[in-house]
């Protein structure tokens, strides 16, 4: 009598040895996964999230969707707090008001001047205070604390700050140039129309290199130091590591950081008004501060409608700007 085969064979499904002729164990599949424990939408849980949402939503509408809409009609209206018996609907009068005046164009040039002299240096400024206090010293975050400091003071406290600082008769900033021979008589700084816009330009930029510098030190806390070392073992050095490394890594946060600052700058009317209130003869008007002086004269229609150019101006330099800095597929975002 022949006795049963007991040598072992590997089963192909239970992936351990049995004896040959005997049945392979059963595979144990895996069950049906757990259903998500994700609560079902219901109409009492849709009404709940609606109660609380509501306040927010309310708030909004009535403090930014309400008067902008109510702004937006004034445009199109004789809105004059001189005559308020006649508010009928104009058109386009008002606009064509703005496009007239000489004085549009004046402010239009001023406007440029003070977003492009203004946003240049607090770049470049902001970007080199911002690399250095990435590096580890001593007393680094007294320093940090030091430049941070200015974006915490009003912008028409530091206009009329500055205001004494180049004020023609004991303003700091001639005696500073007199003393060091720089100058034989007192500099009328906020009388003459071209000096006027440098002391307005030099104030802002003062108070916009904080902005810069926070941003831009954030996305430089960012970059691994991994990749710093791999460019010092390739011999890059720091002109070449910051070109080919810092910058292409943080190239999103500086786009959207000047986009930011732009749009800032163009709306940014308090150091303006604390230094010069749009003078001499509106060589330092801006778009904004020219548009709450008509607002001061009663205007309320043309500067409405002048409020709309300004909405129109930016929306279009904001989308050709993005399209401009857009990264290609592939490319770091």
């Amino acid at each position: 009598m022949e006795e049963p085969d007991v040598s072992l064979s590997t089963s192909k499904e239970a992936g351990r040895p049995t004896r040959r002729g005997a049945r392979p164990a059963p595979v144990k599949t895996a069950g049906p996964r757990p259903r998500s424990r994700k609560p079902a939408f219901t109409v009492r849980r849709g009404l709940a999230i609606a109660g609380f949402m509501a306040p927010a939503v309310l708030f909004v509408a009535v403090f930014t969707y309400y008067p902008m809409v109510s702004g937006s009609q004034m445009a199109f209206r004789n809105w004059n707090l001189n005559d308020l018996t006649d508010t009928s609907w104009v058109g386009i009068r008002n606009f064509q008001a703005i496009f007239r005046d000489p004085v549009f164009y004046t402010v239009l040039d001023n406007t440029l001047i003070w977003v492009v002299a203004s946003l240049v240096p607090q770049l470049v400024i902001g970007f080199a205070i911002a690399l250095w206090l990435r590096r580890r010293f001593r007393f680094r975050g007294l320093y940090q604390a030091l430049v941070f400091f200015p974006w915490a003071i009003s912008g028409f406290l530091i206009g009329i700050l500055f205001r004494w600082m180049f004020n023609s008769e004991f303003g700091v900033v001639n005696d500073l140039l007199s003393k060091a021979g720089l100058i034989d008589e007192p500099v009328p700084w906020l009388a003459e129309p071209k000096t006027a816009m440098a002391a307005v330009v030099i104030a802002n930029i003062w108070y916009g290199v904080t902005f810069f510098a926070i941003m831009i030190l954030a996305a430089l806390q960012s970059i691994p130091d991994e990749l710093y070392e791999a460019a010092e073992l390739d011999g890059a050095g720091k002109v070449r590591t910051l070109f080919q490394v810092t910058i292409p890594y943080i190239r999103a946060t500086l786009a959207l950081t000047v986009l930011l600052r732009v749009i800032w700058i163009f709306n940014f009317p308090d150091i303006i008004f604390g230094m010069t209130g749009g003078g001499p003869s509106n060589e330092t008007h801006i778009v904004t501060t020219w548009m709450i002086t008509i607002t001061q004269q009663g205007d309320y229609g043309k500067a409405s409608a002048l409020g709309l150019v300004v909405v129109a101006l930016l929306m279009v330099f904001s989308v050709f700007y993005l399209m401009a800095t857009r990264e290609k597929k592939g490319a770091r975002s």
